[in-house]
């Protein structure tokens, strides 16, 4: 079953919320809109369980009926993310407890803990009866595990938890030695002499060890995918439907492994919102987006399942969108491989703790620019059906990513507690992005991990690698590809060990360099590059040891030290970056490695004009997306699909506009493996 007939449209629905001929108003507005799926019943345990196995689901039927009557199909949630008063009241030890053992008050999002045995089974019950009452119902066409897991209850450290990391420790490591082993724990005389002796790193002021700190990181992760799990088994007992949960991707460290759920889910899912002070917005959305393709199985299309109209609510000053924004957003989504645009919510709450989020109707009401908007870009999506299914053009270009060195560089345990892992990520997507070079973000392990199609492979910051990992990544130059390493990866062992014999560890080898001391620099301190740039955050001494200096350090005790290096591998070719390069270096880089690797760029256009291609069965699609405040012309010929009128040989992309061309002719040498 597919979930819409072409793209699908719409937001999360909370009926709960108003009176019957509001519902009623909803439906009709939704048709007007376009939209053919709704999230419903996340929030709504409480008024369908409304006391201990005493259940209503009377108005579910109804709104399920009346979605269904109007041709709006459903994607039904499991209620788990919001635990009823009731059950607080009865079982308060489901509670999750902080580092510091506090314990968080009822009325929070997803406020339990992911290793509680009790709400485990409170759980699972309203799963099969929601799955038994609407597993086979002709309206649900997906199912929607909780809510955003990890959203306020990503690391519970109560004694539940403390016996389960226990457990996990044991299933992991085997022995208590040999988790002596892993962590290092002759340091401060802290070996174990048994597992009843190890707690959570509980605390926010000490200085866990680093090996304790990583695991229990990897234990919550796994602890939370355990409750996933569970409900999802349920459901598939009752229901042949697809099920998923709603990620929260971004372009840095997350609060779970999420390339290890994705393949847990049958269409990867996620929510995505911009920040108000980050002044990249749409590279960081792209950014996410291709992340989040790279951890779709086969790069298949997946699923933005919630993003905002306008200004969300928990930002510190909740900034609207401008016009055109709504558009550009959704469609860059779509772009890069989402076969969809959700948002939340449906309609915008007047009370409770989000009644200022934006949403598809605003409270002002159907005389807005968001609703005239929201409606535009329904009938977008409408133009654009013949989309759905197709895939991103494969891309040349992959940058690893990997959430365990994300969580050990932000732990704060290293030489420069400032560094923040997703700030080199971007750097370097940020300069392919100006070029429209399309990246693939993917995953350091597992089954999206291959990177033998790439030509060029980024590597930022990849602090702990295992042997397996580090041959993979050192074969990419000796097979002619380009391979670029940066400060900080290669440093440790998967338990969080330094390689010892110099920096950076795993990877001196291959790139033919060997760094004896890290030089961050301090808050006053400025390091100029003989190439012009300037470094603020990070240096360090590097050794030649076979590669070449490509640019230098031309101050400070570096002075005439080689900052990034090249080394030549028969055909390929493996650069380190031992400097946090300002954007001017990242670039001058960027061009040189384009022309190295032969790379292609989707358009010949200026920094601001996004494009990326998608390639259906029988037709190219060129995604074109204007974030200038000028009109912008690409070469591309076709059909553009949101104005139906033939264009070529190019095309004119208006300012802070959108154009979709079907191609004249499909490209089947790079038609996407299926």
């Amino acid at each position: 079953m597919r979930l819409a007939d072409g793209l699908v449209y719409g937001g999360d629905y909370n009926p709960e919320q108003w009176t019957r001929d509001t519902w009623v108003e909803d439906v009709a507005l939704m048709r007007v809109a376009g939209v053919n799926l709704v999230t419903l019943g996340v929030f709504s345990w409480g008024l369908i369980e409304t006391a201990d196995n005493v259940f209503d689901l009377g108005w579910l039927d109804e709104v399920v009926g009346l979605l269904h009557e109007n041709g709006i199909g459903i994607d039904l949630a499991t209620p788990t993310a919001a635990p009823p008063s009731w059950l607080h009241t009865a079982h308060p030890e489901i509670l999750p407890f902080d580092a510091d053992l506090y314990q968080q008050p009822p009325g929070g999002r997803n406020a339990w803990c992911p290793s509680s045995p009790v709400f485990r089974a409170y759980a699972l019950r309203i799963a099969e009866r929601l799955a038994r009452r609407y597993g086979d119902h002709p309206a649900v066409r997906l199912w929607h595990v909780g809510n955003e897991l990890g959203g306020g209850n990503a690391r519970c450290y109560c004694d539940v938890s403390a016996v389960a990391f226990r457990e996990w420790l044991a299933q992991r490591h085997g022995t208590v030695e040999a988790v002596n082993q892993a962590w290092g724990t002759t340091f401060w005389g802290h070996r174990f002499n048994s597992f009843e002796e190890i707690l959570p790193p509980r605390g926010k002021h000490g200085a866990p060890n680093p090996g304790l700190f990583l695991d229990y990181e990897r234990y919550s992760s796994d602890a939370l995918l355990a409750h996933y799990r569970a409900e999802r088994e349920v459901i598939q007992q009752f229901s042949d439907r697809p099920v998923t949960t709603n990620l929260m991707v971004g372009p840095g460290a997350q609060i779970v492994d999420y390339a290890r759920w994705a393949p847990h889910t049958d269409i990867v899912a996620n929510d995505h919102y911009t920040l108000v002070d980050d002044p990249d917005r749409a590279i960081e959305l792209a950014c996410s987006g291709d992340r989040m393709r790279g951890m779709s199985p086969g790069r298949r299309p997946w699923l933005l399942m919630e993003h905002s109209t306008g200004g969300p609510s928990w930002q510190q000053r909740n900034r609207a969108k401008d016009p055109g924004e709504i558009a550009r957003n959704a469609l860059a989504h779509v772009a890069r491989g989402s076969d969809g645009a959700m948002f939340f919510q449906w309609r915008a709450s007047t009370a409770g703790a989000e009644q200022f989020h934006s949403a598809m109707l605003p409270h002002a009401g159907t005389r807005s620019r968001v609703w005239q908007e929201v409606v535009e870009l329904g009938g977008h999506l409408r133009s654009l059906a013949e989309v759905a299914g197709s895939r991103v053009e494969p891309a040349r270009v992959a940058m690893v990513v990997d959430d365990e060195s994300g969580w050990y560089l932000q732990h704060g345990l290293k030489p420069h507690r400032g560094l923040r892992y997703g700030d080199e990520l971007r750097a370097w997507h940020k300069a392919l992005w100006q070029r429209q070079v399309l990246v693939d973000l993917v995953p350091a392990t597992g089954p999206q991990s291959d990177l033998a199609s790439y030509d060029l492979v980024l590597v930022p910051g990849l602090i702990l690698v295992d042997d397996e990992v580090a041959a993979r990544l050192s074969a990419v130059p000796a097979r002619g590809g380009t391979l670029l390493v940066t400060y900080l990866s290669g440093v440790c062992d998967p338990t969080g060990r330094v390689r010892t014999g110099g920096y950076p560890g795993a990877f001196r080898d291959v790139l033919g360099i060997f760094t004896d001391e890290f030089y961050p620099l301090q808050t006053s301190q400025e390091v100029p590059l003989d190439d012009g740039g300037v470094v603020r955050d990070w240096t360090e001494r590097v050794q030649l040891d076979g590669a070449s200096a490509v640019i230098s350090y031309a101050g400070s005790s570096l002075a005439g030290g080689p900052a990034v290096t090249r080394r030549a591998v028969g055909e390929g070719a493996a650069w380190y970056v031992s400097a946090a390069l300002p954007g001017s270096s990242i670039d001058a880089i960027t061009a040189r490695l384009i022309t190295e690797t032969g790379l292609t760029r989707t358009v010949q256009a200026p920094a601001g004009l996004e494009a990326v291609r998608r390639i259906g069965d029988d037709a190219s699609y060129l995604f074109l997306i204007n974030h200038l405040d000028t009109d912008v012309e690409v070469a591309a010929g076709g059909l553009d699909l949101l104005t139906d009128e033939k264009v070529g040989p190019s095309t004119l992309v208006p300012a802070g506009g959108v154009r979709v061309v079907r191609e004249s002719s499909v490209r089947d040498h790079a038609k996407p493996p299926r």
